[in-house]
């Protein structure tokens, strides 16, 4: 479906555009003009989810101009049900991220709030590229923002980390460009994106275009075990490099997986999936044991996200509609979630100038806002009915209960060890003896504060009491994948295989016994 306002190419260009603006505007205007273009690019962002036609699954506002003739790489643009929701987020986070830094930045002010506004161009560029080569673009533009904010305004380990982290991420984008290039030789020679999902490439060609896909996108999630870059990068990044790392940055992994490699390679997905399903078990596993272990508040956050994903992944590679919209629900869920405890991690760090849970004990008393909010997202990253987590979660698990009783109970260790240390947490950070030192005298959450967290908050219940509006969008485009890695079974052979409940339409009439059958 296509439409005469180019909705993603003002909702790529309108930050990048207020970057350059706030390049030239006096230092008192930077933070409330960034706050206006974030503001705007979301409102301009909200009518996609009511013009998006539920009912399909290929791409709509779609965009294409021709870039380069030679080699044909266009300027294509277009979102499906899978995408869509991605977008959105994006969008309702950055507000928020400028929010959360009006004072914690205060060094550098324009340089950052610039940096933001082009990460979240980036960022839905990502999410909307048709093009390969587009796409590319997108995703290593990512790469030096990220790296600038927290090498600039980071902790005292930032260079490490920012070292750590753009060498990871680097290694992986160029064997994705070597997949790319690949492709562009294999299929037809285009870069073609929705082309090249509906191409067919020999097993051989598939194993190796999924092992450097795999390198690309195992590392920014991050599965272990390449995950050891993302706990640094965590605990040095300001609260809002923290939230556009946990909630956008990582789904751009997944969001991989799901547009590339379970469509373009299907054979290799089915073949890897089980070390893909291994990988995923260990992440959620280990990540959780690695939180309860932990002393700092963004680290037990960071190694929760490693946890968390674990289940993202976990839920793609079941090939069946329980756990891919499950996975696609969770990326959602996560980047509302972990968002929202990172937020409550920069605000009580701007008063105790400390992230040691032993530093921030007893908080209830003298900050009640602070304390429910806190408990509000600790409860939704322990999946508690009637919020987001629980929804995504429950089906991942459900979708895995069908591809293996024996992943889906490993798995689901994994809701018990978050109860732990989450509920640890909390235990001690709101109901914990103050100290009484200096914890009487904090202030509670400002009303800028609570305008950073209440629309998470909002998200929370609505996506855990009513998320039917999200899965309807993507349960066309779910299907679309699942019918290209799992294609329908012939006539011929179901009347001699055994039928598969996850493949084969039901029906109503009795079955022939086989005997019967033959003459």
């Amino acid at each position: 479906m296509t439409h005469s306002f180019p909705w993603l190419t003002v909702l790529i260009f309108l930050p990048l555009a207020g970057a350059i603006v706030l390049c030239f505007v006096k230092d008192a205007a930077v933070r409330p003009i960034a706050l206006g273009i974030a503001v705007a690019d979301l409102l301009i962002s909200l009518p996609l989810w009511w013009l998006f036609d539920a009912s399909l699954s290929g791409m709509q506002f779609t965009e294409q101009a021709v870039w380069i003739p030679s080699p044909p790489i266009h300027y294509s643009l277009g979102l499906d049900g899978i995408s869509l929701p991605l977008v959105i987020m994006t969008t309702v986070l950055m507000p928020l991220c400028v929010l959360i830094s009006w004072h914690s930045i205060a060094t550098r002010v324009r340089g950052f709030m610039a940096l933001l506004l082009i990460m979240e161009g980036a960022m839905i560029g990502v999410f909307a590229a048709l093009d390969f080569v587009l796409f590319y673009i997108f995703w290593e533009a990512m790469l030096i923002p990220m790296y600038l904010v927290i090498g600039i305004w980071g902790g005292p380990n930032r260079l490490y980390a920012t070292v750590k982290f753009f060498l990871y991420t680097l290694a992986g984008s160029v064997l994705l460009l070597v997949a790319i290039l690949a492709l562009y030789f294999q299929g037809d020679h285009t870069f073609d994106i929705p082309l090249l999902s509906q191409g067919t490439y020999s097993t051989s060609l598939q194993m190796w275009l999924f092992l450097a896909f795999f390198a690309a996108f195992a590392v920014k999630v991050p599965m272990f075990p390449f995950h050891t870059w993302l706990p640094d990068a965590h605990v040095e990044a300001p609260t809002a490099g923290s939230v556009i790392l946990a909630s956008v940055l990582l789904k751009m992994g997944t969001y991989g997986f799901l547009r590339f490699s379970l469509p373009i390679l299907p054979d290799a997905s089915k073949m890897f999936a089980p070390l893909m399903v291994g990988l995923s078990i260990v992440a959620i596993i280990y990540g959780a044991y690695m939180a309860l272990a932990q002393s700092d508040l963004k680290k037990l956050i960071a190694y929760s996200s490693v946890s968390h994903m674990g289940f993202v992944t976990l839920g793609l590679f079941t090939f069946n509609i329980q756990g891919i919209e499950g996975a696609l629900m969770q990326m959602v869920n996560h980047g509302i979630t972990t968002g929202g405890l990172f937020l409550c991690v920069g605000v009580i760090y701007e008063r105790t100038h400390s992230r040691q849970i032993a530093d921030n004990i007893g908080l209830t008393k003298p900050m009640p806002r602070y304390a429910t909010v806190l408990v509000i997202f600790a409860l939704s990253s322990i999946a508690l009915p009637g919020t987001n987590s629980f929804v995504g979660e429950f089906m991942v698990l459900a979708g895995t209960f069908l591809w293996s009783k024996l992943a889906a109970t490993l798995a689901s260790l994994g809701i018990i060890l978050a109860a732990a240390y989450m509920l640890w947490m909390v235990q001690r950070v709101a109901f914990g003896v103050p100290s009484p030192t200096f914890l009487p005298t904090l202030r509670d959450v400002s009303p800028r504060e609570m305008a950073t967290l209440i629309p998470l908050v909002v998200l929370v219940f609505w996506i855990g009491i009513f998320p039917n509006p999200l899965l309807t969008r993507m349960h066309p485009s779910v299907n679309h994948v699942i019918a290209r890695t799992l294609p329908p079974v012939p006539a011929q052979a179901t009347a001699l295989t055994e039928p598969d409940m996850l493949t084969l339409p039901s029906t109503d009439e009795s079955p022939v016994p086989l005997e019967a059958s033959r003459p």
